[in-house]
């Protein structure tokens, strides 16, 4: 049956509307993959690429022509950007890792973390779009990188000659360094 068939019955709508938006959600979350199948999003940072949980990703943005550098801020928090009403803090997340700041190009772009307590976008140098691969593919193991993140890597997958890393934004957002974006007062 339609929304619009039930319009007049608004006890049935509203059932309707949250299985709907359950389903989405589900799908969202990978419910609509199967078992044996992990999806991803894919980027890059520098030449390395690596992968994080879709879930963990809450849009994928172009960098706002408009951000706001915070007084007193470390190098790699760009600062702050008014994201449809909501402020959002921009961190250059190859900066942070120590690999130098991130080039500004046609490519890069901001991943918004799906978080509501640290709302956080990350500069990365390109987003390659969603990566799935076989749970036989994943390796507990963290690949060897460049970039100095071992920290933050809960294994990667193995996809032919590819290596994918990858990256825990929960990791990220717990850590005490990342979360004290402020330089010290000297006296």
């Amino acid at each position: 049956m339609s929304l619009k068939a039930l319009t007049q019955r608004p006890f049935e709508l509203l059932l309707e509307l949250e299985r709907l938006a359950r389903a989405a959600v589900a799908a969202r979350d990978g419910g609509d993959t199967p078992a044996d199948e992990w999806v991803g999003i894919g980027f890059r940072l520098g030449k390395e690429q690596f992968v994080t949980g879709r879930a963990d990703v809450r849009e994928v943005l172009p960098v706002p022509d408009q951000i706001t550098r915070v007084p007193g801020g470390k190098s790699w928090l760009r600062g702050i950007a008014n994201l449809r009403g909501q402020l959002l803090t921009v961190v250059d997340l190859r900066a942070f890792l120590g690999a130098g700041s991130a080039m500004l190009d046609r490519k890069t772009r901001i991943m918004v973390v799906a978080s509501r307590e640290v709302p956080t976008g990350l500069v990365v140098d390109e987003v390659v779009g969603f990566r799935r691969f076989g749970m036989d593919d994943y390796k507990e193991s963290v690949p060897p990188t460049v970039i100095r993140c071992e920290h933050y890597l809960e294994g990667g997958f193995s996809h032919g000659a590819d290596v994918w890393p990858r990256f825990s934004l929960r990791k990220l957002l717990g850590d005490e360094q990342f979360l004290n974006a402020g330089e010290a007062l000297k006296s």
